[in-house]
């Protein structure tokens, strides 16, 4: 497994003119050679806890000067499609609230232009909820992504059976296959509850784990990844995502939110299996993109993989 960087904007180009031969630790003929060979590649690219931040901070900003902003990202993400034969781009949610652009826009804006970035899904996060589940069905013909959820119970709401969310979604990449589900964060104490009436909150972990296994048994997923809105780690006994993973089965990547968590590389933990699962997060307001390099041999199976998420 490769380290991670994470990159000023100003050394990002003199980076990425190696970067496929960094990702592997081979030099890019040998790198070409493996891919002749019939290696595959996927290039998984994700955001969360975006927070309604389109432009960049201030240059005043005493922390993130002129850092983020969706054009910026949007750049980035283009440059690393024309690097990258196969890439999936998702995100963990919170999506929404943060800047007068949701209090006056309420979500159009960003569902807008990650459609535009072409995100191929994201999973709800807590301020998501609010404006009320009808807002985001106002919002979702805006969306040309999918929203992924296994463990909140929309049968009450207004969301229920839309055909914009489901409890797991397969994507092709080349002749891979992977399964990406998404699990929430119990809405209770963090939603006004006008805002989240008619959905029940199921154990993530319980319905993560069966969905998990149609991915991985059933669906005969190469690669399965959950977009997690559970926060990385507590003190008390809440559920998050390294307690998660570690009762977890079939998930090999873990991509997660709420607690605003900056990793410079995903915390590697062994899983109710014994096998390998992994947790990341790039902290929030879209500061980072998050960017992981992920090899396949002939036979699809995972070998090496290369960390490299970058400062927008």
């Amino acid at each position: 497994m490769g380290t991670s960087a994470f990159l000023t904007r100003r050394h990002f180009l003199k980076f990425t003119l190696g970067s496929a031969a960094l990702a592997y630790g081979l030099d890019l003929n040998a790198r070409e050679t493996l891919l002749d060979k019939g290696f595959e590649e996927l290039c998984i690219l994700y955001t969360n806890d975006q927070h309604s931040r389109i432009e960049p901070f201030p240059d005043n900003d005493p922390k993130h000067a002129g850092e983020a902003g969706f054009a910026k990202r949007a750049a980035l993400i283009e440059q690393l499609r024309r690097e990258h034969k196969h890439v999936l781009l998702l995100d963990a949610g919170d999506i929404f609230q943060g800047t007068p652009y949701f209090n006056f826009y309420h979500g159009e804006v960003e569902y807008k232009l990650m459609s535009m970035m072409r995100y191929d899904a994201t999973t709800f996060g807590n301020h998501d909820f609010d404006l009320g589940p009808e807002n985001l069905v106002e919002q979702f013909k805006h969306a040309q992504f999918d929203f992924i959820n296994c463990n909140y119970d929309f049968s009450n709401s207004v969301l229920n059976k839309h055909k914009k969310i489901s409890a797991y979604k397969i994507y092709k990449k080349g002749r891979l296959k992977i399964g990406v589900l998404g699990v929430g964060i119990d809405l209770s104490e963090l939603v006004d509850k006008k805002r989240q009436e008619g959905i029940r909150y199921l154990d993530p972990i319980e319905k993560a784990n069966a969905i998990a296994q149609i991915l991985k048994q059933d669906e005969k997923c190469d690669y399965v990844i959950c977009l997690s809105h559970l926060g990385y780690v507590y003190s008390t006994n809440k559920v998050s995502d390294t307690v998660f993973a570690q009762q977890s089965k079939h998930i090999d990547l873990i991509i997660g939110g709420h607690t605003h968590t900056f990793l410079n590389e995903p915390t590697v933990l062994k899983n109710a299996e014994g096998l390998a699962v992994q947790v990341t997060q790039v902290g929030w307001a879209g500061i980072w993109l998050g960017k992981i390099d992920v090899m396949f041999t002939q036979y699809n199976k995972k070998i090496i993989q290369k960390n490299d998420s970058r400062t927008i």
